[in-house]
Order: C-alpha cells, then structure tokens, then sequence
C-alpha cells in the first residue's frame, strides 16, 4: 500500500496573516481542493498532518475519509511534519507520497499517474525515490520507498526531504510531467491575486 501524506500543518508566513491553505479555490479552499484531488485518486490512506490553526483546519476537511495527524512542533520547520506523518503511516505502507498544501493546480489524473508509476517501478527498484519534473525543473509532490522510513524519521538536516533526495541523487527517478501543475505554487498575496481576484469569500 501507498500512504499519502499532505502537510497542513505551517504558518504560511510569506502570506501575511491569512492562512493561505483556507483561501478561495474553486468551490472549496486550497487545502479543501488539494485533499478532494487527492482522494478522487483513490490512495490506500491520506493523512494529513494539522498544527496553526488546526481547528480551523480540520473544519475545512469536514466529512473527508481521513486521518488528521497533530504535529505540536511545527513551528520547527517542515521536516516535523514529514516526521509525524510518516510515524502515523501505516506499517503495511511500501512507499509514502509527500504531498505540499499550496500546489492547488494538480489533478486528481496527475495524482494518479505518479502513484502508478511509483507502484510499477517499485516491484523492481526497491530503493525507489520519484520525483516529477517539468524540463529540468523539480517538482512536487516526492514519493519514498518505505526503505527511507527509518532516515524519515531520524534525519537531522533533511531540509523537507531535499537532504535526503541529495544525499542520494543516483536513485531519484525524474518522472516527466506534461503539464507545470507540480510547480505551480502559491506563497504570496501577489502570487494569489494573480490567479484568484474573482475567488468568492471564504468563511
């Protein structure tokens, strides 16, 4: 089985006060969209991990089949949030898919296409790390081998998951993406009044 792993847990600072993942997206909010493509992908177990503003988190994902992950200490950073959903992850999961909050455009099909290729090169390749790229540029979500769990758990300098993923570059798969979905993010006012001006209000 596959776990997927969306970290929900940050305080989206270059936002200024608003928590990025609650704004408008579509009719739901960032996170709101991101977990149903998610889901509409049909993964074995989507935990999402909840820290600022948890409540008003776990509002918004009301009524998903998921299971929410508290994460006291992520004020410290990203990595302990990968931390505390990768300890939450089933113990019968081959493999972990790392999913970001503020990627709103990735399809329910682009979900599904990394999950199969991971699946498919796993039964060869158990030391497996797949990351899609655009060109040459990375991208997110990464998926891990279940082989990296104990270094998921236990890395000091992960950086997220790039420390891991440069500390062992020969064994990333770059899985080529069609579209910039999985670049796409959305960190700034700027960035959302870009895409987002006519986006009703969200309460």
């Amino acid at each position: 089985m596959l776990s997927v792993i969306l970290l929900a847990a940050g305080e989206s600072r270059r936002m200024g006060e608003r928590n990025k993942l609650l704004l408008p997206f579509r009719e739901s909010c960032f996170l709101g969209h991101i977990a149903d493509q998610i889901l509409a992908a049909k993964p074995d177990e989507l935990l999402v991990v909840v820290g600022h503003e948890q409540e008003r988190t776990r509002k918004a994902l009301a009524n998903r089949p998921i299971q929410f992950v508290e994460n006291p200490n992520y004020a410290e950073g990203m990595t302990t949030s990968i931390r505390a959903g990768i300890e939450a992850a089933s113990s019968e999961a081959l493999g972990f898919m790392i999913c970001l909050s503020d990627l709103p455009f990735i399809e329910t099909a682009e979900y599904q296409e990394l999950m199969g290729q991971f699946k498919l090169l796993l039964a060869e390749n158990p030391q497996l790390i797949l990351r899609p790229v655009v060109g040459e540029q990375p991208g997110n979500p990464v998926l891990f081998s279940a082989s990296y769990r104990k270094e998921l758990l236990s890395h000091a300098k992960m950086e997220g998951c790039r420390g891991l993923i440069r500390q062992y570059k020969e064994r990333v798969h770059r899985h080529p993406m069609n579209t910039d979905h999985v670049l796409r993010d959305i960190d700034t006012p700027e960035e959302y009044e870009r895409y987002f001006v006519d986006q009703p209000a969200w309460n």
